[in-house]
């Protein structure tokens, strides 16, 4: 008997928005001083979920001059076991309010419930809890027996992990007693706004967290601003050249988590089942909006021919549709833009002679969807094998070696993750010293912890987030 999944919607209920949302100032939700606002549109159906503010330079300098009193005032004088309370203040609300917040971040951002519900929220709440009990033992981290706040942090986040990319970059920066002026992604704004009233819930004092939201000018203007003492981004490659260049010559501090393409290596003594779940999850997780996606899988050859189709089993086997569905593996891309780009960059393997596999279905009348797709046929020359394509959509390359197996791994402008898939202890450890990648997974795959530090090599930036290692690019 073959049984059919139903439907199994999780409620909108628990989320209350409001038709505009203003900037977070001072502890103060503000209109921006221009007064525009844009749209956040649900990306499943593109339906209009709030009007928020946009800000401008005069926005900055208010939220920056309010970070630098917060923090030369009170926070940066604060004890560390009291920054710390605050922390785990923090970290308790949004347990508390994790259903209203992963429901949020899926209408947002267009990622299945399962993932905002399971991985999302829970690894938001650990990053916090984890910094909390590190702000009282910095003398203790092996920064010296006094590290010293920078001051005022600048930080812009990505739209694809909008709550967890905040996490990773307010919570190291309040534990260490520096205050933040953080930007969120111009198409997904509304977790941040809900977290700065989590900030006014917890009684964080006025100006330690300030959110401005808007577009690109908004973060150029925060990120040039003289008054900030550190610059954290998260996102392009193209976009960390430019803030690289703004910040050269200055007194910040920069930490850049860029774009990458990364390498999924299957060797033939791996479990194969494993390995293709393995696979599967390392890029079409988040419909591939993933800097750390294994969107190259490279197979020993002598297996290829039964790993393919039992991978292309398994992707068919992945339910593409509503967000909210609890059923759901693979949500909606996360704005036209970006749905252009995958399209564009997907077209090129067409024309270049790569088979191109995606299972048989209909894609939901509105909103922005691609099927999962696999090509196989891909030399390194190809654009799909050397571009980043940030969509699900997996490149297959095949190997004979463990050495060619390493150059084809390493031989890209990015550097920042990868799988190997090995029963043998031996080689997964000559292959991981080999790879010139941050994060390398040992038969698994986007696996993330708050106590493990993240970042790469290379055109994938530099600086490490999470972890020990994360405190450093706060403490001076």
């Amino acid at each position: 008997m073959i049984f059919e999944y139903a439907p199994a919607p999780e409620s909108r209920s628990v989320v209350g928005l409001r038709q505009t949302y203003d900037l977070f100032i001072d502890g103060e939700f503000v209109p921006a001083q221009g007064g525009e606002y844009v749209t956040s549109l649900n990306p499943a159906d593109e339906e209009e979920l709030a009007q928020v503010a946009v800000a401008g330079a005069a926005d900055v300098d208010r939220a920056v001059a309010a970070a630098r009193r917060a923090q030369e005032t009170v926070w940066g004088r604060m004890s560390g076991a009291e920054r710390g309370k605050y922390l785990f203040r923090i970290a308790r609300i949004i347990q508390e309010r994790s259903r209203e917040l992963a429901v949020l971040e899926t209408l947002d951002n267009g990622k299945p419930i399962k993932e905002t519900r399971d991985v999302d929220v829970p690894l938001v709440a650990a990053h916090f809890f984890y910094y909390a009990g590190w702000a009282d033992k910095l003398a203790h981290a092996g920064f010296g027996p006094n590290p010293r706040p920078l001051g005022v942090a600048a930080q812009v986040i990505p739209w694809n992990f909008p709550l967890l990319m905040l996490a990773w970059k307010i919570a190291p920066a309040l534990a260490t007693g520096n205050t933040v002026v953080l930007k969120p992604a111009e198409t997904t704004p509304l977790t941040a706004l809900v977290f700065a009233q989590i900030c006014q819930e917890a009684e964080l004092p006025p100006g330690v967290v300030n959110i401005l939201t808007g577009a690109g000018e908004t973060g150029r203007a925060l990120v040039e601003h003289p008054g900030t003492d550190k610059v954290a981004f998260t996102g392009s490659t193209e976009v960390g050249r430019q803030i690289a260049r703004s910040v050269a010559g200055t007194d910040k501090r920069l930490t850049l988590e860029l774009g990458g393409k990364g390498a999924n290596i299957v060797y033939d003594d791996a479990a194969i089942d494993q390995a293709v779940e393995g696979v599967v999850t390392g890029i079409f997780f988040n419909q591939g909006h993933v800097c750390c996606a294994g969107s190259r899988l490279l197979i020993q050859e002598s297996i290829a021919e039964e790993f393919l189709p039992r991978l292309k089993a398994r992707v068919a086997k992945l339910r593409l549709g509503d967000p909210l569905d609890k059923n759901t593996d693979i949500g909606a891309i996360n704005s036209a833009a970006q749905l252009e780009r995958i399209r564009e960059l997907t077209d090129t393997a067409d024309e270049e002679g790569v088979e191109r596999w995606s299972p048989a279905r209909d894609l939901p009348e509105s909103g922005y969807w691609f099927a999962p797709t696999v090509l196989t046929g891909v030399s390194q020359a190809h654009r799909v094998a050397r571009e980043e394509i940030f969509g699900p959509v997996l490149s297959v390359l095949t190997f004979r070696t463990p050495e060619e197996a390493v150059t084809k791994a390493n031989n890209t402008p990015y550097g920042l993750s990868a799988g190997v898939w090995t029963e043998k202890g031996s080689r997964m450890l000559w292959t991981a010293e080999r790879l010139r990648a941050g994060v390398i997974w040992s038969n698994t795959f986007n696996k993330f912890d708050p106590t493990s530090p993240f970042g790469g090599y290379k055109e994938s930036g530099y600086g490490r987030e999470g972890g020990r290692h994360g405190l450093e690019a706060y403490l001076g």
